[in-house]
């Protein structure tokens, strides 16, 4: 077991290393999908991970994104983050990073450069990081489509998923998570002519409208459905044919997501010859405090190793990767990233003098969760 104080020590001096990881990564821009930029981002990734765990990355490209990854032969603590941000190309020349007293700011700042930056450095301190496997995705901000296998293959391989997603903005950890769910409804209308003969076509914009209104009124406490986007019609003197409408879906339970599934797929036409085709579906069930909950009491045993106040366990309206293995049934805390808020805003921020003892609290914990005898199996 390494040294709490000497973790503590070393992650504090480490302060002026993490200020400038954190802002070379926010500098390079990481936009959903820019395989161009994705793989800048990972060489820069591919080299600091390299050099700190003592062994290669495999890089892994699905569909032109590359994933990073640094498997342990016998991983029994799975280092989970993302490096895409929310941000499209050019935004940091706008709005480049920069520390303004105790806070920080620029694109992905929070959510979650700045989580990245811990783990790298909390690996700095450990004395054994042979069992520690590293993860970072590139596709999260966009449902992790080709980047869920590999979480799920590494998660399977792990005793414990520690995710760097950013804390709240009191710093407290986060152990649950609502699962979301999302649908596009397809609307085939009749085109007829706006001014001359509207009776003869099927108004796909009115189905749509009424679709609006009905999906609407599936949401229940704590569970919400959300028609996001909407589209219909292409001139302005045709009866609209087709029309297209996206819809968000979050629940606290597994239970709820198929139940709103199941009506999602059951939405019926209100006017005569309208076609209604729904696609999707649940992409991510979710965090269930049960898995979280003994990483959460290692986390503040550690914390108090350290000299730090216990962080509290959040329940999280935002889903993440960690739905992905908390619905595996393997022990995963999220939160250990920033201290921050604002994720996706132009208002993002972190507490950089949090960044040090954050970096010593998920250092401690990993150290910790090694040492920690086995859970019985997954059934």
């Amino acid at each position: 077991m390494t040294d709490a104080d000497a973790i503590r020590h070393g992650a504090q001096a480490r302060t002026q290393l993490l200020h400038d990881r954190l802002r070379e990564l926010v500098s390079l821009e990481s936009p959903p999908g820019d395989t161009v930029r994705l793989a800048r981002c990972a060489d820069l990734l591919e080299e600091w991970g390299t050099a700190v765990l003592g062994r290669p990355a495999r890089r892994i490209i699905v569909d032109g994104l590359p994933h990073l990854l640094w498997p342990a032969t016998d991983q029994r603590v799975l280092l989970l983050g993302h490096y895409d941000t929310v941000w499209p190309a050019g935004t940091v020349d706008e709005w480049p990073y920069s520390v303004t007293g105790d806070i920080a700011s620029g694109p992905g700042v929070c959510d979650m450069k700045s989580g990245i930056v811990q783990q790298l450095t909390a690996l700095e301190l450990l004395d054994d990081t042979s069992s520690v496997g590293l993860l970072l995705t590139c596709d999260e901000e966009s449902g992790s489509p080709t980047s869920r296998p590999l979480i799920e293959e590494q998660a399977g391989r792990s005793r414990s998923v520690l995710v760097a997603e950013p804390s709240t903005e009191t710093g407290a950890l986060k152990i649950a998570r609502k699962g979301g769910s999302v649908y596009r409804i397809l609307v085939k209308g009749r085109a007829a002519h706006a001014g001359v003969e509207p009776h003869r076509g099927v108004n796909a914009a009115i189905e749509l409208a009424h679709q609006v209104l009905a999906v609407q009124a599936l949401a229940g406490e704590g569970t919400t459905v959300t028609p996001t986007v909407l589209s219909a019609g292409t001139m302005t003197n045709v009866v609209p044919e087709s029309a297209l409408l996206a819809v968000d879906v979050r629940a606290w339970t597994s239970a709820e997501l198929d139940r709103v599934d199941r009506m999602m797929h059951a939405v019926t036409p209100r006017l005569p010859d309208a076609v209604l085709t729904v696609g999707g579906g649940v992409n991510r069930y979710p965090l269930q405090p049960e898995v979280a909950m003994p990483l959460l009491k290692l986390a503040q045993e550690a914390a108090r190793a350290l000299g730090q106040p216990e962080p509290e366990g959040a329940w999280a309206p935002g889903a993440s990767d960690a739905n992905f293995t908390g619905s595996l049934g393997v022990a995963t805390l999220d939160g250990l990233g920033g201290v921050g808020g604002g994720s996706h805003s132009r208002t993002e921020w972190i507490d950089v003098t949090q960044l040090a003892p954050r970096t010593a609290l998920l250092a401690t914990l990993i150290d910790r969760v090694l040492t920690a005898p086995a859970r019985h199996p997954r059934p």
